[in-house]
């Protein structure tokens, strides 16, 4: 039987590069130096665009440099160590956190390989996912937390929950070994930005006026465009983790499309039937759903598989979204958890599925190693889920605390929250319109 190792095996283990001589593949190499492009795109300008239009005007430029904020500095400490963090051996602590062998990129030139790819190009690669996903996270606490608080929440949590996941998934760790199936960010970075983005909501509490005042998009158009740019830039985050230019790479950039077009048509429905009227915010919105669900399974799932994944993330998330929001009062702005969580975890799980070869026109591409049926498959789908996201809570609780006794609080006075975080915190306004 076919098992699925699809870039989750050793091209993913950073750890073990190849020696020099490893012939250098020209179109796998310009294939996830596109890909690299692409997801960087995701956030800037993607989810930028995305998130900005969705605030109210007085805060729409506190987004955009949040995301272009988090880019950099995030892009420098995976310079400094955290590359070598998540996808070096660790040693005794390799189940969990990688070792120092690449602090500052030592030791590594143009020679040195993954696969047949240059080893820096498969970091920078991965630098891309380390950025949009505490980035995703801002969507949570939008309109109401300190800027210096989210640079400093955003660098600890890069280290203490992305780091240890993204190694203990992808770079040879305990989920790795387990051959959790996760091909390109389920649980690494959905479950854990969704569950932290949670978390972060039911901390600093709802904005001002929350269920009382209307706070509806200030600029759909804004955000429209910016959901555009990441369908676009998803083609790399899914069919780039595939880390080469072939059938794989394909199918999981088909099946990606697919479910995408699914969510997005099917929250349409729900929407349409629900309220009597489909909204542009609501079509994208389940695109996104569709996107985030089928990340971890793109690369074990066929096109039915992606079609039945695409409208049980639409219909999922369009529940889970009025749930949280209307039912429970959470005010997770920008809907972060309800997407992306639950998007993360519906897709992790349906990868333990529709991985098995034995569905007919809806069966995968073969379970991963040690498996040989659903159940089995599945049990490993579910402990990775319960320990990820739980981990991920707990971990972020913490540096909540932490960074308000750092920061002196995490929430902008109630006078500043009502003037708005671009006078207060970056004395610029959005529209300077005369």
């Amino acid at each position: 039987m076919f098992r699925i190792l699809a870039g989750l095996t050793s091209i993913l283990l950073a750890s073990t590069a190849f020696a020099a001589d490893t012939p250098l593949n020209n179109g796998n190499t310009a294939w996830i130096l596109t890909a690299t492009a692409l997801v960087l795109f995701m956030t800037l300008p993607g989810l930028a665009l995305f998130y900005g239009g969705l605030v109210r005007t007085k805060n729409v430029l506190s987004i955009l440099m949040q995301c272009f904020a988090i880019a950099s500095i995030i892009s420098l400490l995976w310079l400094v160590g955290f590359y070598s963090l998540a996808f070096t051996d660790g040693g005794s602590l390799n189940d969990w956190l990688g070792g120092g062998s690449r602090i500052l990129m030592a030791g590594l030139g143009k020679e040195n390989m993954t696969g047949d790819i240059p080893e820096i190009v498969f970091a920078a690669f991965q630098m891309t996912f380390a950025i949009i996903t505490p980035a995703l996270i801002i969507g949570a606490f939008a309109e109401r937390m300190k800027f210096s608080s989210v640079l400093i929440f955003s660098v600890l949590w890069t280290l203490v929950v992305y780091v240890p996941v993204a190694h203990s998934v992808w770079g040879g760790g305990y989920f790795f070994q387990r051959g959790l199936i996760d091909f390109a960010g389920g649980t690494v970075v959905h479950i854990t930005a969704g569950v932290a983005a949670l978390v972060a909501a039911l901390v600093l509490g709802p904005r001002q006026g929350f269920g009382k005042v209307a706070m509806p998009p200030h600029n759909l158009t804004m955000t429209v465009t910016g959901a555009g740019m990441l369908w676009v830039g998803w083609y790399g985050f899914n069919a780039g983790s595939a880390l080469a230019a072939n059938g794989a790479a394909g199918m999981a950039l088909f099946v990606t499309h697919i479910a995408a077009s699914a969510g997005a048509l099917t929250w349409m429905v729900c929407e349409w039937l629900k309220f009597g009227k489909p909204s542009v915010l609501g079509i994208v919105t389940g695109m996104v759903a569709g996107l985030g669900t089928i990340t971890g399974a793109a690369g074990v799932v066929g096109p039915a598989g992606a079609l039945v994944v695409g409208i049980l993330a639409g219909a999922i998330c369009f529940v889970m979204t009025n749930l949280i929001k209307k039912t429970l009062k959470i005010d997770d702005s920008l809907d972060v958890f309800p997407v992306h969580g639950v998007g993360g975890i519906l897709g992790t799980f349906l990868a333990g599925i529709f991985c098995s070869p034995d569905l007919g026109v809806f069966s995968g591409l073969g379970y991963t190693a040690n498996h040989d049926s659903i159940g089995s498959q599945l049990t490993t789908q579910v402990t990775g889920i319960l320990v990820i996201g739980l981990y991920t809570a707990l971990a972020t609780w913490v540096l909540l605390k932490l960074t308000a006794i750092m920061t002196k609080g995490l929430r902008v006075t109630d006078d500043e929250e009502r003037e708005g975080l671009d006078l207060v915190l970056h004395e610029e306004r959005g529209y300077d319109l005369k």
